[in-house]
């Protein structure tokens, strides 16, 4: 229920609380069915903030956390908080890389993204003013053992399985809310211009991979050209130098480069996200529409059964009158069911209008929220990019001015 959880801006986890994935650590271990795995677990730190305020530097409080157990607390809050745009995680196996990179889930680079990510993860829900606030989070982040006990205590994981079942059974809604539907077609739109984004953007990290191995090239060639010559020999070497130092920084360019993409990836994620709310929204509106239609269809039978009319030509009607009428204590028995399924089917009504009507308020606002964020975040990830691409541009001009000085001197 949306109203209970709402609570006022300002309140969130991340004012009471620092909180960090501090590193990354390879572990070999059983798994569930007794083999023997190698997996990564991250550390999680914590501190009161109000320590730190007061002057104390108190050593941070740590457990070490699977990347499956962040699943399960984000499958924990898409279930209990169906309204909210939940953030994603970073992604499971790297996806949209340029060939060159290692798409290996336990490569160091990969393991330091996610570790990235991951934290980023935490950041966004313990900032959030409603997800902030559930004690599932606080176990997670504070309770090493006991915490999964207390998650599966919740009876989630039911939840969990109805609602994947639900969403993606087939349904019309009669009267779609416009915003929602708008909201869809957005979030299909995001997630399609954006993978398109991350493959040229992969297309051009490659290209560039290719640029700085020619300078590799041409300072293999220049230092082994200076060997041959007395009197230019100095300025192919120094030549060969610069261009052996530009070939060299192209990892951690490109690093650099992984990280804007892994910003991009986020908002790929968060578009499943945001369809998810909207789908949610078309399954409260359909539970109402039905509820509503099945009320309406017991009303007329009692109507039916009270003037003994029967409206529409039925096979039912058609046996009445051949075999003779029901006895008035049959018609009594079924008028007063029919009562109690349309009393029962108001309550439905009332509730159902309820829910949806809290759903829409609740989701809208956190909506708005995510828009908000998203406008924010992809300003500063794509001018990042920019300015990273501008000056990678710079340092080429600048090595190829460096190697014209060598040149003069010759």
């Amino acid at each position: 229920n949306c109203s209970n959880s709402m609570v006022e801006e300002g309140s969130t986890l991340l004012r009471r609380m620092e909180i960090s994935v501090a590193e990354a650590e390879k572990r070999t271990g059983k798994n569930t069915v007794n083999m023997q795995e190698i997996f990564t677990v991250y550390l999680i730190e914590t501190r009161p903030i109000d320590a730190i305020t007061e002057g104390h530097n108190p050593a941070p409080d740590s457990l070490w956390r699977r990347y499956s157990e962040f699943e399960i607390l984000r499958n924990y809050l898409l279930v209990t908080y169906p309204f909210i745009v939940v953030p994603p995680l970073p992604e499971k196996r790297a996806e949209f890389v340029w060939h060159k990179l290692s798409a290996d889930n336990m490569d160091p680079d990969f393991v330091e993204r996610r570790r990235v990510g991951l934290e980023n993860f935490l950041l966004r829900v313990a900032s959030h003013s409603v997800l902030s606030n559930d004690k599932i989070l606080y176990h997670f982040l504070t309770e090493e053992h006991r915490w999964k006990e207390v998650v599966y205590e919740t009876g989630f994981q039911a939840k969990a399985d109805s609602r994947i079942k639900a969403l993606s059974a087939t349904f019309r809604v009669k009267n779609p809310d416009k915003r929602f539907t708008e909201m869809k077609h957005y979030s299909d739109e995001l997630q399609s211009l954006t993978s398109q984004l991350l493959r040229v953007r992969a297309r051009v990290a490659d290209r560039l991979y290719g640029v700085y191995k020619v300078h590799g090239n041409y300072g293999r060639v220049f230092s082994e050209w200076s060997a041959l010559e007395k009197e230019m020999g100095d300025g192919l070497q120094s030549a060969g130098h610069h261009m052996d130092a530009y070939a060299a920084s192209v990892d951690d360019m490109l690093e650099e480069e992984e990280h804007y993409a892994d910003q991009l990836k986020e908002y790929l994620f968060y578009a499943e996200a945001l369809r998810a709310v909207c789908r949610k929204h078309e399954l409260t509106q359909y539970e109402l529409e039905t509820a509503s239609s099945d009320l309406i269809s017991k009303k007329q039978q009692r109507e039916e059964l009270a003037t003994g009319m029967v409206r529409t030509f039925s096979f039912k009607g058609m046996t009445n009158k051949l075999f003779g009428q029901e006895t008035p204590e049959q018609r009594e028995a079924k008028l007063s069911l029919l009562e109690e399924q349309i009393v029962q089917g108001e309550e439905t009504v009332t509730e159902k209008t309820v829910e949806c009507e809290e759903y829409v308020k609740g989701a809208w606002v956190d909506m708005q929220r995510f828009k908000e964020q998203k406008d924010r975040d992809l300003r500063e990830a794509l001018i990042g990019y920019a300015v990273m691409q501008i000056s990678m541009c710079k340092k080429g001009i600048q090595v190829w001015t460096n190697a014209k000085e060598c040149f003069h001197k010759m």
